[in-house]
């Protein structure tokens, strides 16, 4: 298994990923807490207190938002001090901690509304949902700030969840799976092993089939439909199935269960082969925001939250971690810049819920299940959500991502992600940093130079991404013949000197993805990838008049790339030949006898633009899948 390092020794120093992460410092994370004051979240916190006065507001798992936000803000204070978000920091702790109950127990909503109720609806009441988001930010300050205020809060909740359930005790696990991965983490944090046993009892616990479905679907909504350990297939609540997932599998890297492991892997199987949107993306259908029928993957009308690709982002990092296996790190690689990026707007104060591959020119994005939310937003992402869910989780990603840069095992270090940074390991042979310089995902040059090193040797190791078809590495300037192992890496073994610098050039020129036929809703069509990145067509960069529904493409046309600094925040655009179909003999009809149909065009030059960035400029239309001549 590979090891995480400590949070403090992978830095983001420049480039994409630090411009990500300033924005996220300098404008999210603040306008999040003026959207939690607005939306009665801290309100509701201060009713528990017995500091205001007045009704709750929202959902019964409004308190989550806050934890989320609040982790994003303990990992962003690791990252660079910022004495704004400290003193936020510091009073929402405060506040936390003046909200809970003599015997730990801590949940606005009960507290306020049904205190004769705790613990009673575990299939829709949250509870257990929210104690593990408080736990996840209680480490965050603890381990990457060195604030163990909230962590003691975190402990007292904790132990009085595991005074009330276990065996011998209340039965029942909660409808939202999340406290499972943060028993693991409290594990971690402490080394009881009670907080590692109760993870274990609540995974055990699922598959009874006793929770109350959900619309349409049964037990299967709430992850209660199978057990963990015979489970072959995604099903039900896509955030749902990501997040129990994340969780069994940190039980299986404590725990080392193989029956854990080979369940995990068979359910990834599954979604990769019949059940995963080409940008990431997890989740075919609005109805119960759940997984579909294999090979169910509409454009236009599927779910693909945001919070499940975050999901589904959280449980690959495990694979990984269990296997080294570069597979999982190219589907967090996918995932992210494609179905997590997209969420969030360039101004980093809007964020979609639900990401479609496609959009129809003057037609509003549908937001969410909820009808609070409305049919959409006129600028596709609104600024909140009425279930907010999705915007403090991606501050917290973003707030975190250096964290799964990279790991370091005896052997040495294994870079999995590039971004512009530093990299420290403490190695038998003494300590090792790594400073890599690259404008990935723009670019495909990576540069790893040793900054520090130990007289031992010790091996660096590169992912080779699965897209790429051409790659190159040097040392000091000098071609290395190497070729990626079976796990997607490149390994080199040697005693290095500082100042030594390894070169890898990953090729990135634009090609055409094809889906698998059985995929009817986009079968006859291609898109378009570029490095991690997937390509969209947005109206706005086509020439006047043309619609985007009635576009063509030859794949045995060229492409041309063009890096456009003023476009969307700055882009690598990639430009290709299409054809506009002459759609006039089809005025006013749907259907025609295919003897009166001449399939004729016109040439048009159109541009494409990364998918994570559609949607700034005003709603128009937006295609992913273009069909093919």
């Amino acid at each position: 298994m590979l090891q995480t390092l400590p949070y403090t020794a992978a830095r983001i120093t420049g480039g994409f990923w630090a411009d990500q992460q300033r924005s996220n410092r300098q404008i999210s994370l603040g306008h999040g807490y003026q959207m939690l004051e607005q939306a009665g979240n801290f309100h509701n916190l201060r009713l528990a207190a017995g500091r205001a006065e007045g009704a709750y507001r929202g959902r019964n798992f409004y308190d989550e938002d806050v934890y989320k936000w609040l982790e994003a803000l303990g990992w962003e204070l690791g990252n660079a001090h910022d004495d704004g978000l400290q003193e936020m920091a510091t009073a929402v702790v405060e506040l936390i901690a003046a909200a809970q109950e003599p015997d730990g127990y801590l949940d606005s909503y009960y507290q306020v509304v049904e205190p004769e109720h705790k613990w009673e609806d575990l299939d829709h009441g949250h509870e257990l949902y929210c104690a593990g988001h408080l736990i996840q930010a209680a480490i965050a300050l603890q381990r990457a700030a060195g604030d163990g205020t909230l962590f003691a809060v975190a402990r007292r909740l904790a132990d009085h969840i595991d005074a009330t359930f276990g065996p011998g005790k209340r039965e029942g696990t909660c409808g939202h799976p999340e406290i499972e991965m943060a028993l693991v983490e409290l594990y971690r944090a402490t080394g009881e092993a009670r907080y590692l046993a109760l993870a274990q009892f609540f995974v055990d616990q699922r598959g009874k089939g006793t929770m109350r479905g959900h619309g349409t679907l049964g037990a299967e909504y709430h992850q209660d439909h199978v057990p963990v350990r015979q489970v072959k297939e995604a099903a039900g609540h896509a955030v749902r199935q990501m997040y129990l997932a994340t969780g069994v599998t940190d039980l299986y890297l404590e725990t080392g269960e193989t029956a854990l492991f080979n369940a995990m892997r068979r359910l990834l199987h599954d979604i990769v082969g019949a059940k995963l949107f080409v940008t990431g993306g997890v989740g075919a259908r609005f109805d119960g925001e759940s997984f579909g029928e294999p090979y169910e993957l509409p454009s236009d009308q599927c779910y693909c939250e945001t919070c499940a690709a975050i999901g589904s982002f959280m449980w690959n990092w495990r694979l990984l971690l269990a296997s080294g296996d570069g597979r999982y790190a190219d589907l967090m690689e996918q995932t992210l810049y494609n179905g997590i990026l997209a969420s969030r707007s360039l101004d980093g104060k809007h964020y979609f819920y639900v990401n479609p591959l496609q959009i129809r020119g003057g037609r509003y994005v549908r937001l969410s299940t909820n009808p609070e939310d409305g049919s959409g937003a006129a600028n596709g992402r609104p600024e909140w959500h009425y279930v907010a869910c999705c915007p403090p989780n991606v501050m917290r990603l973003l707030s975190s991502y250096a964290h799964y840069l990279a790991t370091a095992d005896r052997s040495g270090i294994q870079i999995h992600h590039y971004a512009q940074g530093t990299i420290e390991a403490a190695l038998p042979g003494g300590p090792a940093r790594v400073e890599v310089r690259t404008n990935y995902p723009w670019e495909g040059s990576i540069e790893a130079v040793i900054a520090e090193t130990g007289s031992s040797p010790w091996s660096l190791r590169l992912r080779i991404p699965a897209w790429c078809g051409y790659y190159r590495m040097e040392v000091n300037g000098r071609v290395v013949e190497a070729s990626a192992e079976g796990e997607g890496y490149i390994g080199l073994e040697r005693r290095w000197q500082p100042g030594d610098t390894v070169t890898l050039a990953l090729e990135m020129e634009p090609h055409w993805l094809l889906p698998n036929p059985r995929v009817d809703a986009v079968r006859g069509c291609a898109a378009i990838q570029r490095g991690p990145i997937i390509y969209c067509l947005e109206s706005q960069d086509q020439p006047a008049g043309v619609e985007l529904l009635d576009v063509v493409i030859d794949q045995r046309g060229p492409f041309e790339t063009s890096w456009q600094p003023e476009l969307l925040g700055g882009i690598v655009a990639v430009q290709l030949q299409g054809i506009v179909r002459d759609n006039s003999s089809w005025a006013g009809q749907l259907y025609l006898p295919a003897s009166t149909v001449e399939d004729t065009g016109q040439s048009v030059s159109v541009t494409a633009i990364p998918y994570f960035r559609w949607g700034n400029r005003g709603l128009m239309s937006m295609r992913v899948w273009l069909p093919r001549m």
